[in-house]
């Protein structure tokens, strides 16, 4: 059966410490509720544009996250009618094909994990990530010749796969190892990240290993109970610095005897960093952890009273004046009854009389 090398470092240590101290951070904030839709729709745009941006797709952030928002619509030709977008077809197709494969994983009932590690999985997967991009032979089936896989930065040969008659026994030697109880004693992110690279290294696919890989990582970490309420994009850490990721992987075929453990500090280091980065919006948002225990609630608020938080962030006092200038199409009237809302919930706190109030977030 197959079985990942790799040492339990300090370095690895440090790494889930800190993603387990935002976690928790992240799990109990009082006003993540409010702002659950919004985090989310920005990490699925996150996820899906630098998901595809690293294999070369040249759609900008913001043409990904127009396209992401054409729920229902699956193919690029519409979508790009609809939005107006300018771009080569299959850049919109691989985006709305990758934002597929993240709504599928989130429809799933992770009650039943374990029936979803296989390879059955993994060709479905693929076949989401592939739709209308490749020949149908090639959709949801292992690979009949041999592949290499190149840099999308300056298009050098990084990687030469396993040749095509061993894939369906890595494949099953792998999946073999996935659901074993020796994997289910591993932290789940340590899972994902052995998942990410073996599934990588097999390249079982003509093309969209990549994305295929990462999508079924991302299951592995998630049905571990590690979705972080979906709120995240590792993806962006490895756009970032697209040859330090190629390089994080390659490292386990240079090592000599397979040895993970880098490319597991790597995967790590940076699900920290950006588990890092939504704690920080979280508890900036929170203002207090101790207004849960205030309030006593989860609080719901509407998308202006988002705006408005955002904007008493930014600058600690506003007026409604303010308030209306982020929100031209709402009435002053409209403003100041979700300003009243807010000071009836308890997070804000109003200053001064008639013409010279203000408004502020309450101190917890």
């Amino acid at each position: 059966m197959y079985q990942p090398t790799f040492t339990i470092t300090n370095n690895l240590l440090t790494y889930v410490t800190r993603i387990e101290s935002a976690k928790a951070v992240i799990d109990n904030s009082p006003l993540v509720p409010a702002w659950e839709s919004k985090f989310r729709d920005d990490a699925l745009s996150r996820t899906v544009h630098f998901g595809t941006k690293i294999e070369g797709n040249e759609l900008t952030e913001e043409q990904a996250q127009q396209v992401v928002r054409m729920e229902g619509y699956v193919d690029s030709q519409t979508v790009a009618a609809k939005t107006g977008i300018i771009a080569r077809d299959r850049d919109i197709q691989e985006v709305i094909n990758y934002r597929n494969v993240l709504v599928w994983i989130d429809q799933q009932d992770l009650a039943h994990s374990q029936d979803l590690f296989s390879e059955k999985t993994l060709r479905l997967l693929h076949s989401l990530t592939m739709q209308r991009l490749i020949d149908e032979e090639y959709i949801g089936r292992y690979r009949d010749k041999q592949v290499i896989v190149k840099s999308a930065a300056d298009g050098t040969v990084v990687f030469r796969p396993p040749v095509s008659v061993e894939v369906p026994f890595l494949v099953n030697d792998f999946f073999g190892w996935l659901t074993s109880p020796q994997a289910r004693q591993l932290h789940p992110i340590f899972r994902a990240a052995i998942t990410h690279y073996q599934l990588a290294y097999i390249h079982p696919f003509v093309e969209g290993n990549g994305r295929t890989a990462r999508g079924m990582a991302t299951l592995v970490m998630y049905t571990g109970g590690y979705d972080f309420k979906r709120f995240f994009s590792i993806e962006q850490y490895f756009d970032n610095d697209v040859k330090s990721y190629y390089q994080a992987l390659l490292s386990v075929q240079q090592s000599g005897g397979g040895d993970m453990t880098y490319w597991l500090e790597y995967f790590c280091y940076g699900l920290a960093v950006e588990i890092d980065k939504i704690r920080s919006q979280v508890q900036k948002l929170s203002k207090d952890l101790k207004l849960k225990q205030e309030l006593g609630e989860q609080i719901a608020l509407t998308e202006r009273q988002i705006l408005i938080l955002e904007l008493l962030q930014n600058q600690g006092v506003i007026t409604s004046q303010d308030a209306q200038k982020i929100l031209p199409n709402i009435s002053v009237d409209t403003i100041l009854r979700d300003i009243k809302d807010l000071m009836t919930k308890g997070i804000v706190k109003k200053h001064g009389v008639t013409k010279g109030v203000n408004y502020s977030l309450k101190e917890a």
